[in-house]
């Protein structure tokens, strides 16, 4: 049976004046996939995340998202996905209500759409015991949890996340897949950027990123079998080198 794709690119290329930060990238990333990119910070993930947000025109190779050109359809692109960065991007000085309404103003929902969203991601992400606590007083877990809400409050088909466990402790980042899980099995599309190694483990294919190539991409069992190794971490140090992973426990 074919799989619908969700995110696709054709060597994918992003230059700054002589520096090439996202270097010919060609992917296939699927309806209910979480694809995780990995690599060390300045690899070029956020680069290509970018561009896939229509954030950022290619300077060479094509791409499309939910089956729009990335370089002439970026608003189209913009209104069906959810985008969640490593800062989260959220109003220290609103509550979490206020964060839900106000985002939900921004993705155009009228004021029952964002009601009813609301009710269904607050139980969803566990957010519940907090709706009247400003955001800047909320454990960082939480932020992450209410960033994770709120691009996810029209509804969007595919989500990009931008090394969103970045600072998180162990037991948070781990919740937050579960999350993850549960999203994807009601038939989204995750892509995902990290650069904790046991993340890729969670991940139902990988990409590794080395100085903006993609040098290796496969399920994590099937990479660890290929370079006969334990784990994603040694997987990485095998083809990049220790001196650039960047394991936080």
């Amino acid at each position: 049976m074919n799989r619908q794709i969700s995110v696709y690119t054709d060597q994918l290329t992003r230059r700054f004046g002589k520096f090439v930060a996202v270097d010919g990238v060609s992917i296939s990333v699927y309806r209910g996939e979480i694809f995780g990119f990995l690599g060390a910070n300045g690899a070029g993930k956020t680069t290509l995340i970018r561009m896939l947000c229509g954030l950022l025109k290619p300077s060479g190779g094509e791409g499309s998202v939910a089956g729009f050109d990335i370089k002439e359809k970026s608003e189209q692109i913009k209104k069906r996905i959810g985008y969640m960065s490593q800062r989260f991007s959220l109003y220290a000085d609103l509550t979490v209500t206020e964060n839900i309404h106000f985002y939900g103003a921004i993705y155009g929902l009228a004021k029952e759409e964002i009601r009813q969203r609301e009710e269904e991601l607050v139980s969803q992400v566990g957010l519940d015991p907090y709706m009247n606590q400003m955001t800047k007083d909320l454990p960082l877990g939480i932020k992450q949890r209410l960033a994770l809400g709120c691009a996810m409050l029209h509804n969007p088909p595919i989500l990009f996340l931008d090394e969103p466990t970045s600072g998180v402790d162990p037991q948070a980042r781990r919740g937050f897949w579960n999350l993850l899980y549960e999203t994807v099995q009601t038939g989204k599309t995750i892509f995902v950027t990290t650069h904790y190694m046991d993340e890729a483990e969670y991940c139902h294919r990988v990409s590794i990123m080395d100085q903006g190539k993609i040098i290796e991409m496969g399920s994590p069992s099937q990479l660890k079998e290929s370079h006969k190794k334990s784990t994603i971490q040694d997987v990485f140090i095998a083809l990049v080198g220790g001196e650039k992973t960047d394991q936080k426990e």
